[in-house]
């Protein structure tokens, strides 16, 4: 499933909070960096389940996308730490 939001955050930050945010604030769903760039990061969980989240800066802030099979209420749980963006984004 796919996930998206819009933070005030720039991409930096953001993909900094996730690497703290899935090892250490989700024990018992911990995910650990595998790729990473400036703007996506791809975690892996220890029974192999991957996380990916793509960032990309806009005019309304920057957009998350956060795709998975198995971390779907973590990434809510991620995204509820995020301040928000602007609603649109041009």
């Amino acid at each position: 499933m796919t996930h998206e939001t819009i933070t005030s955050l720039p991409p930096a930050d953001v993909l900094g909070r996730a690497k703290a945010f899935f090892a250490e604030r989700a024990p018992h769903n911990a995910a650990f960096v595998e790729l990473e760039g400036p703007h996506f990061a791809t975690f892996r969980g220890q029974g192999g389940e991957e996380l990916t989240l793509a960032v990309q800066p806009g005019s309304a802030g920057t957009r998350v996308r956060a795709s998975t099979l198995f971390f779907d209420q973590v990434i809510g749980r991620f995204f509820s730490t995020l301040p928000a963006g602007d609603e649109v984004d041009g």
